[in-house]
């Protein structure tokens, strides 16, 4: 059996997943990929787990793809190499709808296939000493599975100089163009990562559910009488919605409303 290549801690209504191949910068092999699509399918899943932190052990987020898997899936006949690409694409996926709130904790590099785990995520959380990159180019490949969930997040125009240079950026400038939402010294790292926890804790988890999901059903369309017709019946299938009752509740009673953990 091989190792376990991801670490899970629980506190309280936060769940931690670990990335734990620190001798390899937390690179992505068929383990890891398989690991990481069974736990988030997992969590998201436990209804005691209201938000969930992705991180990497050691001083990497993630280098991106094992060299040694990538080298062994391109020497593969075509139908195998396909499937682990599809396994691959389909973790990033899983990742991105999780209907629980993700946050990754960049606390180092993050390149190629961990670039794309910090844009599947919804949250990121960087130090400032992370760097950042889309490698492929520079090993003769391209950035295809993770381009959905980078060009969601910081656009066309900026992808296109990422994709195609491979370089380097660092917190500050991938703070500006929208990759990353908080930048903080390591030794804060933390603190700023439980600040955003304890605002969405404040939140009920049915409705952030459903928010993320509205994210994806609004994006790119129209503003139509079709898509003002789903908001509409959206926003009135939730009013009625117990947690809606208690959450309207616990605001005119001025009472923490049940969702909110005990301090």
């Amino acid at each position: 059996m091989p190792e376990p290549t991801l670490e899970l801690e629980s506190n309280g209504p936060v769940a931690w997943v670990w990335m734990s191949r620190p001798a390899v910068h937390n690179a992505l092999n068929e383990a890891m990929i398989d690991e990481l699509s069974e736990t988030f399918l997992d969590l998201g899943e436990d209804p005691a787990v209201r938000v969930i932190v992705l991180s990497g052990r050691g001083k990497s987020f993630s280098a991106g793809g094992d060299i040694d898997y990538m080298k062994r899936q391109g020497a593969a006949p075509r139908e195998q190499n396909l499937a682990t690409a599809r396994g691959l694409a389909e973790m990033f996926h899983i990742i991105a709808g999780c209907p629980r709130p993700t946050i990754a904790r960049v606390n180092g590099a993050a390149m190629g296939g961990g670039l794309g785990l910090v844009a599947a995520c919804d949250i990121a959380v960087a130090s400032a000493a992370a760097v950042f990159a889309a490698s492929e180019v520079r090993l003769g490949l391209i950035p295809s599975t993770i381009a959905p969930y980078v060009v969601r997040a910081i656009g066309p125009r900026q992808a296109s100089r990422l994709f195609v240079t491979g370089e380097r950026i660092h917190a500050a400038h991938a703070q500006r163009i929208g990759l990353v939402h908080e930048v903080a010294e390591p030794s804060e790292l933390d603190t700023a990562l439980l600040q955003i926890v304890e605002k969405i804790l404040a939140g009920a988890p049915g409705a952030q559910a459903a928010a993320k999901s509205m994210i994806e059903a609004v994006v790119d369309r129209p503003i139509s009488r079709a898509l003002m017709e789903e908001t509409a019946v959206a926003i009135a299938d939730r009013r009625a919605d117990p947690e809606a009752v208690e959450g309207l509740s616990a605001f005119l009673e001025k009472r923490p409303a049940d969702w909110m953990p005990e301090k």
